[in-house]
């Protein structure tokens, strides 16, 4: 028993060291933080797999405080609340334009947000999609090109915070943009793809260039396999 002990209390003072040495940013973070009935998710790529479109001093801050931090303040204004225990999903449609459940919304519904933005990127990403996702945009926008411009100009007429996303709406495809923490969830549209717009998702490497930061997305961060899978 206390060979055991010895060999587990050695591994973690080797794993200590280890993220010491900086392999926390070398691989992906997979555990799932949990403090609360909501969690955490890990990031399916290093904190340095989307460089150098986005930093890993900008995912390291946007993932680990504020996705952290809506967590946190998600599982603490769901305590003792009616929807304590209910899944993310249903906590949002049933938190929506409720004023009094208003904290345990906007919290939730960021965290929703921001867990479908890490998986609409990925590294080597972005350009065209392939298959019957590109033969869908090609009929719902005129072409990919047409596409690619309509993302960014609806990522340019959101004023403030918010998101821009591909949705489905009775099989057609399209574009919409949402403000502040709200989601298609809330609208009957069916989310494919989303893209982060609050300042914090980009302010670290483009500064005021956010058109930058859209054109960095589309042509190289996109995860079009992710877009397909939500089809």
């Amino acid at each position: 028993m206390e060979a055991q002990l010895g060999r587990r209390r050695f591994l973690s003072a080797s794993l200590a060291a280890l993220a010491g040495f900086g392999l926390r940013r070398l691989f992906p973070i997979r555990e799932v933080l949990a403090g609360g009935p909501l969690s955490l998710p890990g990031l399916p790529y290093a904190l340095i797999g989307l460089e150098p479109y986005l930093t890993e001093e900008t995912l390291d801050f946007h993932y680990g405080r504020h996705h952290a931090a809506y967590v946190a303040k998600a599982n603490q204004a769901l305590s003792g609340s009616t929807l304590e225990g209910s899944g993310l999903e249903e906590i949002i449609r049933k938190s929506a334009g409720q004023e009094n459940l208003a904290a345990i919304y906007h919290n939730a519904a960021q965290i929703y947000n921001h867990n479908f933005y890490w998986n609409s990127m990925r590294p080597k990403g972005g350009g065209p999609p392939q298959g019957s996702l590109a033969r869908k945009i090609d009929r719902d926008f005129g072409s990919y090109k047409a596409f690619r411009e309509a993302f960014g100009a609806t990522a340019d007429s959101v004023f403030g915070s918010g998101w821009v996303w591909l949705v489905e709406d009775g099989g057609r495809l399209g574009l919409i943009k949402t403000s502040n923490a709200d989601t298609p969830l809330t609208l009957g549209l069916k989310p494919l793809l989303t893209m982060d717009l609050w300042e914090h998702a980009y302010y670290l490497d483009y500064q005021e260039r956010r058109g930058d930061y859209v054109r960095a997305f589309i042509d190289h961060l996109v995860n079009w396999d992710f877009v397909a899978a939500n089809l």
